[in-house]
């Protein structure tokens, strides 16, 4: 059963249409990469994908019990959020919020979700550290990490290694993988890196010029310049 389906989607700002005619559908434990050139609407549609904004038309459907609220979000950040002055138990606790209903506090469980997370993502040791003092490869663990507690079985990453180096964007790229694989959490992942791309998509959504959407195999068919490693557009 499909956890995710757009159908006839048509997104951009205040009516006016930046992609549209979209048509494709994510199922539990696939790893979707979404790729094309800049201003493709890659953001605008992971978006609307989380009800951000509305669709300009068509629809985006969740199924399998998931629900719109349970997809964790990993933005870009912007250089105000790096300068975040909270520990980094607060910011990974945070990702709970949306099951705290009314309550004004964490329970006992939404706890040790948070704690399940920081392990997972190999920053339980920094829990008490100033988010703002982290390296930006940390940062984007933390980040990880709060998605995690938002939401279990589907996440959003929009360009998650966007500016770390050679050595932390591996590093970066492997704990995504194992969340995957091991875990079974169903990745979608904006990414300008079409080697990385073709290392862990077992799905790729082409935007841009021409649209495409399938299995990473069907995809090096239909743009066999890719195997160069260069992105086809």
């Amino acid at each position: 059963m499909t956890q995710l389906t757009c159908q006839n989607l048509a997104v951009g700002y205040e009516g006016r249409a930046v992609l549209e005619n979209l048509n494709f559908s994510v199922c539990p434990g696939d790893y979707l990469c979404i790729v094309g050139e800049n201003g493709s609407g890659k953001s605008t549609l992971m978006k609307t994908i989380l009800g951000l904004q509305p669709p300009v038309r068509g629809k985006v459907l969740t199924g399998d019990g998931l629900r719109k609220n349970e997809i964790g979000y990993l933005p870009q950040q912007t250089p105000v959020q790096r300068d975040f002055p909270a520990s980094v138990r607060e910011i990974v606790l945070s990702g709970c919020q949306g099951r705290c209903g009314g309550r004004p506090f964490y329970s006992k469980g939404e706890k040790q979700l948070a704690q399940t997370a920081m392990e997972r993502m190999q920053v339980a040791a920094l829990a008490k550290r100033c988010y703002r003092t982290l390296s930006g490869g940390q940062q984007q663990r933390v980040l990880l990490a709060r998605a995690l507690c938002a939401a279990q079985n589907m996440l959003l990453l929009d360009e998650p290694v966007s500016g770390l180096d050679p050595k932390v964007t591996g590093e970066m790229y492997g704990l995504i993988q194992r969340l995957n694989r091991e875990d079974g959490v169903t990745i979608l992942m904006i990414s300008h890196d079409i080697t990385a791309t073709l290392t862990y998509a077992s799905h790729i959504l082409h935007l841009g010029r021409r649209v495409f959407f399938g299995t990473k195999a069907d995809y090096l068919r239909e743009f066999p310049q890719a195997w160069k490693g260069g992105e086809a557009l």
